[in-house]
């Protein structure tokens, strides 16, 4: 998730670095290391018509930000003090409304991009545990809890949030805690080097969640929400907890 500058030009695209490497790969501080999820190794148990329909709404989104331009965030971005001060807009749209319609919209095609790599990397299991509705209502009730924590971290930003990566944050709070012993394939950049290796997801979503602690002081002056990260992997871990599922014992797959 990103807060992101208001506009006036029909240019929405932000310029400054995404989410560390849950957006977009890159690792805070380091624009030539890069960490790229491509596959886990949980067979998939159904089709994930769900997570398929919002990858498909995002990008539908995106392809509808493109012809109106800078209006799309102004107007569905969630805007913390207008959220904590119930400032309804001159387009009628609630302020609490904004916490759902800002999951759905993108800073730039690197923001879009990277979110729905790890959407449908981490997502299909998810859904394979909490069903098809379950898994929708999870997906939107974390996204607006995750939402709420980048308002409680900075109550008087005008900045308005985009971005699926608060929700998208949750979905990776319950894989951590749903397939502990999973592994995934992972690419990894680091200056010159490139290489494929198979990391535990525990190790590598546990990563993930450190580098949004350690990044939070940043995430409050704008740029991006890492609040909304940690609230989002959070809401994961409980919610996924208080829906029912539970981590499966399973053997692992000789590679």
């Amino acid at each position: 998730m990103l807060s992101h500058p208001r506009r006036a030009s029909k240019n929405f695209f932000f310029t400054k670095r995404s989410a560390a490497f849950g957006v977009d790969g890159r690792l805070p501080g380091r624009q030539s290391a890069s960490v790229f999820p491509l596959k886990n190794d949980v067979p998939r148990e159904r089709f994930p018509s769900v997570t398929l329909a919002l990858v498909a709404a995002n990008v539908a989104t995106f392809l509808w930000q493109l012809s109106v331009g800078s209006a799309s965030i102004e107007v569905f971005g969630a805007i913390p003090i207008a959220i904590t001060h119930g400032e309804v807009a001159s387009t009628g749209v609630p302020p609490w409304a904004t916490l759902v319609t800002s999951m759905f919209l993108h800073g730039g095609l690197t923001h879009l991009g990277g979110n729905m790599l790890f959407l449908w990397i981490f997502g299909p299991n998810v859904e394979d545990r909490l069903g098809h509705a379950g898994y929708l209502i999870f997906y939107l009730a974390c996204g607006t809890l995750a939402g709420l924590a980048q308002v409680l971290a900075a109550p008087a930003s005008r900045l308005p949030m985009v971005g699926a990566s608060g929700a998208i944050a949750a979905v990776l709070g319950a894989y951590f805690l749903l397939f502990p012993t999973s592994r995934v394939l992972t690419l990894i950049f680091l200056f010159i080097f490139v290489r494929l290796v198979y990391l535990p997801a525990v190790l590598f979503l546990g990563l993930w969640f450190v580098l949004q602690l350690v990044s939070l002081p940043e995430g409050m002056t704008g740029g991006v929400a890492f609040a909304a990260h940690v609230g989002g992997f959070v809401a994961g871990l409980v919610l996924v907890w208080l829906f029912g599922a539970r981590p499966r014992s399973r053997s692992r797959p000789a590679w």
